[in-house]
């Protein structure tokens, strides 16, 4: 899980509203060069949607986003997720994805909380919210400390495709997450065409830096 991360360095945080949505935006990533994606728990379709991509694409890597409680772990690793996320750093949901054998990687934006998540083990954590949380500054200040232990962050939220070179060329980030190449309106809209120009955009932004 992590050797793809680290090839494509793009996680795209997904929002699905109907679980019709799900494949035909899977194969616009997919047409666009991008092999993983981040399904957030924050709507009712979201573990639908998952089940039905891990069932028609298993060569796409299955993120699932905003776990926030043991059962969505459990409903996650269940529906085909192989990798989970939160946006904050709760010891439940740690456990209950060891105990599901979920990889995980929970929320930090503090060095107490960095120091939380590798007390459980955690070395790829979740910075959110990214830009508003001191953004690539607060980045370079928690690599200082905790470079050395071999820790990774996917800074989210408030990243797009202006910034995202800026996080991408510190050596502490795996990869970033963004959702404006899969943003609500143009999978409403049904713009497969325009998210995979997107993606594709991104992915060439992220090789070149």
């Amino acid at each position: 899980m992590l050797e793809r991360i680290l090839t494509k360095r793009i996680v795209p945080v997904v929002v699905l509203d109907s679980a019709e949505h799900a494949e035909p935006l899977a194969e616009a990533l997919l047409a666009g060069g991008l092999d993983l994606m981040e399904i957030t728990f924050r709507t009712a379709a979201a573990e639908a949607c998952i089940r039905r991509i891990a069932s028609r694409f298993p060569e796409m890597l299955l993120g699932a986003g905003t776990l926030l409680d043991p059962e969505q772990v459990v409903r996650a690793k269940n529906a085909g997720a192989e990798f989970g996320l939160a946006p904050g750093l709760n010891p439940e949901v740690i456990e209950a994805a060891e105990e599901a054998g979920l990889a995980f990687s929970p929320g930090v934006m503090t060095p107490s909380e960095v120091e939380c998540a590798l007390g459980f083990g955690c070395k790829l954590l979740k910075f959110f919210p990214a830009e508003a949380a001191g953004g690539v500054n607060m980045l370079k200040s928690l690599a200082g400390p905790y470079g050395h232990t071999g820790i990774k962050f996917i800074p989210t939220g408030g990243i797009t495709s202006n910034n995202l070179t800026d996080y991408l060329k510190l050596p502490v980030v795996a990869a970033i997450g963004g959702s404006w190449m899969v943003d609500k309106k143009l999978v409403n809209e049904g713009k497969w065409g325009e998210i995979t120009r997107l993606t594709k955009q991104a992915l060439e932004a992220a090789g070149a830096a």
